[in-house]
C-alpha cells in the first residue's frame, strides 16, 4: 500500500509538478490550481476573463472537433452534430434515458439493450466516455496554455451519488484525454474544502452540502473533525438538475403555441432554440419578475410566479432527498452547523428559499456556486501533492483491481487510489445456455486489456444450475481489508453457491513496477480505448447475432420470407465485417440488423398476448 502524503503510488511525485483540479460539469466545466505565490485556490482564466468552458462538443466538416464556446455556437445551427449534457449519459444505458429522448437534439442509439448508450454523429458512433474526454482534453490544453507547462495529473470531481460505473467512466475519460487521474473526489467534499471547512485541526462541524447543477442533484451530510471528512449520508438524483427546469419551460411554451413533441423532435433547430431561450429565461428570472422572448416568429413570456409553479415539484424532489439524507445520517437538523450551496441552479430564488426553510437556518452561498467545486478540487490536488501535511494520511490501493470479462477486457471493481479498507461488488451472468461454471480471473493494473495487466489469482465458480444464458446472477465482490489483503468472492445468487480466494498484500510489485504500469496506462491510453471499443463492439455484435438467430429459429412460422431473407443477409454482413471492420463499421452493421429486426420483433410482441390466449405461443 502507498501513502498519500508524498506520492499517490511510488514516492516519486515532485511537489513542483502541477496537479490541477477539474470540475467536469453537465453545463460548464472548469480548471483550478493552487496559486504558487498566494497558496490560495484560483480558477484558471483566459486573458478575456473567461473561466467556464461550456460542456459542449461540435463535430464539423472533415473531422474537425470544437469544444466550449466555439461549439456552443452550433447548438442551433447544427443540433444533430452538437453534443451537450453528456454527463447525464455517463455510465447509462439507453433504457436509463429513453424517457428523456426528446431533450437531446442529437441521435442516441436505441438498441433496446442494457449496454452503455451510444451517440451517433454522421456515420460515427461515440460513447459518453469518448465525448467527455474531448471536454477534458480542452481543459487540459487550456491549463497548459495559461500555465505554460505540461499538465498530466488531475483530480476530477463527480456527484457523490455517482455509482461505480459512472465513476469508472469518468476515470476512463480522463485517461483518454491524457490525464493521470489521481483521485475521483465527491463534489460535496470538494465544496467543503473550498469553504475552508475541515482545514483547521481544532475544527469539528456537521455540514450539509446541497448541490444542484445542470443535470445532477445530490445532498450530502458530512462530519468534519480535525481535517478528517466522514460522509454520514448522501442522497440525490443523477438525473435531476437545471436541465429539467429548462425542459419544463420548453414544455409549457410549446403547449401554449400547440407545438407537439413530435414536431420538436423533427425540427431540431427549433427545439434547440427553445431550450436555449428557456435557459436564458431561468437565469433572467433569478433577478427579475418577468421574461419575454421570440423564437421562429413565436412570442413567449414567463413570469417569476409561473416559473416557480413549473419547477416546484423538482425543488420538492430535492427537499425529499434532503429529508432522506438527514434521516440516514443519524443526526438531527438542529445539529447541522452549516448549509452550503453548490451548482449554478442554486441561484434560483425558490431553491434558496426552500432549502433555508427545510434546514431552518441561513444558507451559505458566499463562494461562487459555479466555481466552488473546482476550487475544492485544486485544494484536494494540493493535499495529494504533499503540500498540506495537516490531513490524515490514509492507506490507498496503488493500482486498480478487477476481473477479466468477455473479449479479454479488464473490468475494474476497485479503482487505484481507493481508500483502504474498501469493498465493492458487481453482478455478472453467463454467456451460454446451460453454462455450469464461470472462471473468475483477478488482475491488477491500469490497461484496458487484461493481457497488459498483472494476473493476481484465478478460480472457477462451479455448480451453477443449468439455465438459459443471462439468467444466472453471479455477484463478484472485492474486499481489501485494513491489512491490505484482497478477498475475492463469487456467489451465484439464485442457488447460493459461493467460492472465494485471498490475495496477499503488496501484490509483489516494486515502486518502479507500479510507476511503469501507471506510465504505460497514460502512454497507451488512446490505443487502449480504441481497442476496448472495438472489442466491445465485436462482443455486442456476437451477442446480437446469437439472439437474433435464436429468435428466427423459434419464431420462423410467424415471419415472412422477405423478413427472414433480409435478416439472414444482415447477419451474414455483420459476420463478415467482424473480421476486418472498424468499431464504427461494426456499429453501423449492428444498427442495420436492428433496423431490420425491430419492426417484426415489435409486431410479434404486440400479437403475443392474443396468440397466447388462443393457445398459440410466440417464444421470445
Amino acid at each position: 500500500m502507498a501513502k498519500i502524503g508524498i506520492n499517490i503510488a511510488t514516492g516519486s511525485l515532485q511537489q513542483q509538478e502541477m496537479i490541477v483540479g477539474i470540475d467536469l460539469g453537465t453545463t460548464n466545466s472548469l480548471v483550478a490550481i493552487i496559486h504558487p505565490d498566494t497558496k490560495k485556490p484560483v480558477i484558471l482564466k483566459e486573458h478575456d476573463g473567461a473561466a467556464m468552458v461550456p460542456s459542449v462538443i461540435h463535430f464539423g466538416e472533415a473531422g474537425s472537433i470544437s469544444v466550449g464556446d466555439e461549439a456552443k455556437k452550433s447548438l442551433v445551427t447544427e443540433p444533430h452534430n452538437t453534443i451537450f449534457s453528456v454527463k447525464r449519459l455517463m455510465g447509462k444505458s439507453y433504457n436509463d434515458v429513453k424517457d428523456h429522448g426528446s431533450f437531446f437534439t442529437y441521435k442516441i442509439i436505441d438498441d433496446n439493450t442494457e449496454s452503455l448508450v451510444k451517440i451517433q454523429v454522421g456515420s460515427r458512433f461515440y460513447s459518453p466516455v469518448e465525448l467527455s474526454s474531448y471536454i477534458l482534453k480542452e481543459l487540459k490544453n487550456r491549463a497548459e496554455h495559461i500555465l505554460k507547462t505540461p499538465v498530466t495529473k488531475a483530480v476530477i470531481t463527480v456527484p457523490a451519488y455517482f455509482n461505480d460505473a459512472q465513476r469508472q467512466a469518468t476515470r476512463d475519460a480522463g485517461k483518454l484525454a491524457g490525464l493521470d487521474v489521481l483521485r475521483i473526489v465527491n463534489e460535496p467534499t470538494a465544496a467543503s474544502l473550498a469553504y475552508g471547512l475541515g482545514l483547521r485541526k481544532d475544527e469539528s462541524k456537521t455540514i450539509a452540502v446541497y448541490d444542484l447543477g445542470g443535470g445532477t442533484f445530490d445532498i450530502s451530510i458530512l462530519r468534519i473533525t480535525g481535517g478528517i471528512f466522514e460522509v454520514l449520508s448522501t442522497n440525490g438524483d443523477t438525473y435531476l438538475g437545471g436541465d429539467d427546469f429548462d425542459r419544463t419551460i420548453v414544455k409549457y411554451w410549446s403547449g401554449r403555441v400547440s407545438l407537439t413533441d413530435e414536431e420538436l423532435q423533427v425540427n431540431k433547430n427549433l427545439s434547440q432554440e427553445l431550450r436555449l431561450m428557456a435557459e436564458n429565461a431561468k437565469i433572467h428570472l433569478s433577478s427579475n419578475d418577468s421574461f419575454k422572448g421570440n423564437v421562429a416568429g413565436y412570442d413567449f413570456s414567463l413570469t417569476k410566479e409561473q416559473f416557480e409553479s413549473l419547477i416546484k415539484d423538482f425543488v420538492e424532489r430535492t427537499i425529499q432527498c434532503c429529508r432522506n439524507a438527514v434521516q440516514d445520517s443519524g443526526v438531527s437538523i438542529s445539529e447541522i452547523d452549516e448549509v452550503i450551496m453548490v451548482g449554478g441552479s442554486t441561484r434560483v430564488p425558490l431553491v434558496k428559499k426552500e432549502v433555508a426553510v427545510f434546514f431552518g437556518k441561513k444558507i451559505n452561498d458566499s463562494v461562487n456556486p459555479d466555481e466552488v467545486v473546482a476550487l475544492g478540487a485544486a485544494i484536494q490536488a494540493d493535499i495529494l501533492a504533499g503540500n498540506n501535511k495537516d490531513f490524515l494520511l490514509l492507506d490507498i490501493t496503488p493500482l486498480s483491481l478487477g476481473i477479466e470479462t468477455m473479449g479479454g477486457l479488464m473490468d475494474v471493481l476497485i479503482p487505484r487510489n481507493s481508500k483502504v479498507p474498501s469493498k465493492t461488488g458487481r453482478q455478472y451472468t453467463t454467456q451460454k445456455d446451460g453454462q455450469g461454471s464461470m472462471r473468475i480471473s483477478v488482475y491488477q493494473g491500469e490497461r484496458d486489456l487484461v493481457k497488459d495487466n498483472r494476473k493476481l489469482a484465478e478460480f472457477n465458480l462451479t455448480g451453477i444450475p443449468g439455465m438459459p444464458a443471462g439468467l444466472p446472477k453471479v455477484e463478484v465482490s472485492f474486499l481489501v481489508n485494513a491489512d491490505g489483503i484482497l478477498v475475492v468472492k463469487a456467489r451465484e445468487l439464485r442457488s447460493g453457491i459461493e467460492q472465494s480466494i485471498e490475495v496477499k498484500p503488496q501484490y509483489g510489485l516494486t515502486d518502479e513496477e507500479v510507476e511503469k504500469m501507471l506510465m504505460d496506462s497514460i502512454t497507451h491510453a488512446k490505443d487502449d480505448m480504441q481497442t476496448r471499443a472495438l472489442v466491445e463492439a465485436k462482443t455486442e455484435a456476437l451477442q446480437l447475432i446469437d439472439a437474433t438467430t435464436r429468435f428466427i429459429f423459434k419464431n420462423r412460422s410467424f415471419l415472412t420470407e422477405p423478413e427472414i431473407s433480409q435478416t439472414e443477409t444482415a447477419i451474414r454482413s455483420l459476420k463478415e465485417i467482424l473480421e476486418t471492420g472498424t468499431k464504427d463499421e461494426i456499429h453501423r452493421s449492428i444498427e442495420g440488423l436492428n433496423e431490420i429486426s425491430r419492426p417484426y420483433a415489435e409486431r410479434l410482441m404486440d400479437e403475443a398476448i392474443s396468440k397466447t390466449m388462443k393457445g398459440k405461443n410466440i417464444i421470445n
